[in-house]
C-alpha cells in the first residue's frame, strides 16, 4: 500500500533525516514539502527544503508557509540545536530550483481537493500551516485521510518548558486549532521520540549504506549530537521527525493510547498537550474535548533497523 503524504517541515537536521527517509521509502509518495518557521526562519526553511530535494534528486513542489506564530512575536528559532543554517556545520549552496508560488496552506488545500480522502498530512514542525489551511477550507478534515504530528508531550515533561515540547510551544494557538479539528490525528511526541536515542554508529551506517543522503545526515548530525550529548556520559542524538513516517509504513512497531486532548495557551502552560486517556475522568471539560491517538511506545531495535534498511534501499 502506498501512502500519499504532504510533509510539512522546518528543516532542520532531524527534518532532513526524515525527508530523506520518506523519499527512499517505496511505499511513501511525497506530493510536496510545505515549509514553516520553527527550527529556522521560514525563508531559510523553504530554501533548505529545496536543497534537500536537489540532493535527493526529487522534483516535487516546495512551498513557503507561515513565518510567525498565530499569536505573539516572532520566534527566536533553534540555531543552537540545528546550526546557523539549519544543517549543523554545513552551509549549503543556494538551490537552483524555485519555490512553488502557492502558500503552504493553499497547497495543502489544493492537494486535498485533488486527492480527496487519500492524503495524510505529516507535520513535523509548528502547526501554523495546518491551522491556516483549516481556515481556508473548513471541510479539510473530510478531505484528508489523516494527520500525523511530531510534537507534544502527553505524559512526560517538555523540552522547552517543563510542560511543553518545541513544535507545539512555538505556535500554541495554531496547535489548539489543529488538535480541535475533526480529523484522525496521531501525535508522536516526546513520550516516544525521547525514548529512542541513536548512537554515532547509527549515522555511520546511514552514510555507509547511502553515501549521498546518509552522508549528508551523518555530517549535519555531528552538531546535533554535540547538543544532545551535553551532560551525558554517552554521545547520542534523537531523530524525532522520522517517527510519523515510520508509523505509516509499520504501525505494528508502535504502541498508541487514545485520549481527549487540550492544548495550553496561557503564560505558564503555553504549548502543553494534556491528554486524558478515554474513560479515566468524569469531567466534561475533558470528555467533550477532541480525541486523538498518542504514541507511547515503539520497538527501538526494529525501528532503527527500518531506518538503516531504507537508507540502503
Amino acid at each position: 500500500m502506498t501512502h500519499k503524504i504532504i510533509l510539512d517541515t522546518d528543516p532542520g537536521i532531524d527534518d532532513a533525516m526524515a525527508i530523506f527517509f520518506a523519499f527512499q521509502s517505496p511505499d511513501i509518495d511525497v506530493l510536496g514539502l510545505t515549509t514553516v518557521y520553527g527550527n529556522v526562519p521560514v525563508n531559510m526553511s523553504a530554501q533548505n527544503a529545496l536543497t534537500l530535494c536537489e540532493i535527493a534528486g526529487k522534483d516535487i513542489p516546495v512551498t513557503k508557509g507561515v513565518g510567525m506564530p498565530w499569536v505573539g512575536p516572532e520566534s527566536s528559532y533553534a540555531h543552537f540545536v540545528h546550526g546557523e543554517h539549519g544543517f549543523g556545520h554545513i552551509k549549503p549552496e543556494p538551490p537552483k530550483r524555485e519555490l512553488d508560488p502557492r502558500s503552504s496552506a493553499q497547497f495543502i488545500v489544493d492537494m486535498a481537493r485533488q486527492y480527496p480522502g487519500e492524503i495524510t498530512l505529516v507535520a513535523i514542525g509548528p502547526l501554523g500551516n495546518l491551522a491556516l489551511a483549516l481556515r481556508l477550507e473548513p471541510e479539510l478534515p473530510k478531505l484528508v485521510k489523516g494527520v500525523s504530528i511530531m510534537g507534544g508531550a502527553a505524559f512526560v515533561r517538555g523540552n522547552v518548558t517543563p510542560v511543553a515540547e518545541a513544535n507545539i510551544w512555538n505556535d500554541a494557538y495554531a496547535a489548539e486549532i489543529v488538535f480541535a479539528a475533526d480529523w484522525d490525528l496521531t501525535m508522536f511526541g516526546l513520550d516516544v521520540t525521547n525514548n529512542v536515542p541513536f548512537k554515532p554508529e547509527f549515522v555511520d551506517l546511514l552514510a555507509q549504506n547511502n553515501p549521498e543522503l546518509g552522508g549528508f545526515v551523518k555530517e549535519s548530525a555531528q552538531f546535533y549530537m554535540d547538543f544532545y550529548s551535553q551532560n551525558r556520559d554517552d554521545r547520542v542524538c534523537f531523530f524525532h521527525d522520522a517517527f510519523p513516517i515510520a508509523h505509516l509504513r509499520h504501525p505494528e512497531l508502535f504502541e498508541l493510547t487514545e485520549g481527549h486532548v487540550r492544548v495550553g495557551t496561557g503564560e505558564l502552560d503555553r504549548g502543553q498537550t494534556v491528554v486524558a486517556p478515554k474513560g479515566t475522568t468524569p469531567s466534561p471539560l475533558w470528555n467533550n474535548a477532541n480525541t486523538i491517538k498518542v504514541a507511547t511506545g515503539v520497538n527501538h531495535s526494529q525501528l532503527e533497523q527500518l531506518f538503516i534498511d531504507t537508507y540502503a534501499g
